[in-house]
């Protein structure tokens, strides 16, 4: 079994190829390539396509395990999951696809290395910002090797800078977030991965997203948890439950934060 240090120094190495596929694949990409949309209604992008047939490549040579990406069909996701107990990739090679096509500068790669099928190892990577996010499981979390969180997060839910994404979650409760608010203000990036790593990073101090894929959060959860931070899904189930089930998600900078936050969910839901 790895050392923390040697789990922390292996999220150092894949930070490293994260940014040279990033480098190769992505950014030479970038403003240049058009949307498509899938059967479900999202988009990709030949940048998603072209870094995640690289990743393929590349991961199982790092680390043993096949490679779950949010390219593939639901039913070679559940396959792989099924089967990846031992080892298991999961990766977004672009999270925040329209942020990309469009050019704002707000989309990252996600990368988690997943044994028994919890992320032991997660990289976030912004090739626009060069804003390196990892983690390794019991080894701390960092950013560019600052590590995190950068700044105390807010004491009271009052004083809190939220994330939340309206679209995704109840009308009911997207009412009461927007007309009777419990923090002091609110941002939405249009990058999940992205989000979990302001939070631990405490540039946001609670979260709140309504549906969530695997991919989302399988290497940002980490890093967050790394940070001090608290998460759980919306529905009180586990998040690490597979690819196919799209889940709702809570998190703050520390547990008595996410304590006030999640009841404060709860009693307004």
């Amino acid at each position: 079994m790895p050392t923390a240090a040697q789990r922390l120094a292996r999220a150092r190495a894949l930070e490293s190829l994260v940014r040279d596929i990033a480098r190769d694949e992505i950014l030479p990409r970038h403003l240049k390539s058009a949307r498509s949309r899938k059967t479900d209604g999202s988009f990709f992008t030949e940048a998603d396509l072209a870094s995640q047939r690289r990743f393929a490549e590349a991961l199982p040579r790092f680390l043993p395990g096949a490679v779950l990406g949010e390219e593939m069909t639901a039913a070679e996701q559940a396959t792989l999951w099924n089967e990846g107990g031992r080892g298991l990739w999961c990766i977004d090679p672009i999270d925040g696809t329209t942020n990309f096509a469009n050019g704002i500068p707000l989309f990252a790669v996600s990368i988690a290395y997943l044994i028994e099928h919890q992320p032991v190892i997660g990289v976030v990577y912004n090739p626009i910002t060069d804003e390196s996010f990892y983690a390794a499981r019991g080894a701390g979390a960092y950013l560019n090797g600052a590590e995190l969180p950068l700044r105390p997060g807010a004491s009271r839910l009052c004083d809190a800078v939220a994330g939340v994404d309206f679209k995704r979650i109840s009308h009911h409760l997207g009412d009461e977030l927007a007309v009777r608010p419990p923090y002091y203000s609110q941002r939405n990036f249009g990058s999940s991965a992205l989000e979990w790593c302001f939070v631990a990073a405490g540039r946001l101090d609670v979260y709140v997203h309504g549906g969530q894929m695997l991919w989302d959060y399988a290497a940002g959860r980490l890093i967050l948890a790394e940070a001090g931070g608290v998460a759980e899904a919306l529905d009180g189930g586990a998040l690490m439950s597979g690819p196919a089930i799209k889940r709702g998600v809570i998190a703050a900078t520390s547990p008595a934060l996410f304590t006030d936050w999640s009841n404060w969910i709860k009693a307004h839901s």
